[in-house]
């Protein structure tokens, strides 16, 4: 399949190997697991940043298999989710960035093409993460309200 705003094929990535059970070096301790996401949420950290931290930190190589659900679904139950969605937050913070970058450089017409790229995948997300419910209703994405968005 191809990439979304160029024609060409990516290359396929490397695959994680498949495991049933956690490794037995690893930490194993469900309760310990999901009390330090719940701490990482709090301070601020995203979903992937939590899961790096747990792999670098404390030995957790994945979540998934020792407590049995994602990081995001375990931020759920404990109605501790992000406002925007971690993919959309990321897309934003680029978009912000290209943004003074162009009023630096207004002729700069290749990070202008690149920049409405970036905003179409931001309304193509918006629209299905609305559809799903993850977003309300009446969500819309801005650039003006963009750097509101980004700060709460």
């Amino acid at each position: 399949m191809a990439r979304m705003h160029t024609r060409r094929k990516g290359q396929s990535g490397s695959k994680r190997p498949y495991r049933a059970q956690p490794p037995a070096w690893s930490n194993t301790n469900k309760e310990e697991i999901e009390k330090t996401i719940l701490q990482l949420a709090g301070s601020g950290k995203s979903t992937s940043e939590i899961g790096m931290i747990l792999r670098d930190r404390y030995g957790v190589p994945d979540v998934t298999l020792v407590t049995g659900k994602k990081i995001l679904a375990t931020l759920k139950e404990n109605n501790a989710t992000p406002k925007v969605p971690e993919d959309i937050h990321n897309l934003i913070i680029n978009v912000l960035e290209l943004k003074k970058h162009l009023d630096r450089n207004p002729k700069d017409v290749h990070n202008k093409r690149s920049m409405t790229n970036m905003e179409s995948k931001i309304r193509r997300l918006e629209k299905y993460y609305r559809r799903e419910g993850v977003l309300p209703a009446g969500w819309k994405y801005s650039i003006e309200h963009a750097e509101m968005l980004i700060s709460r």
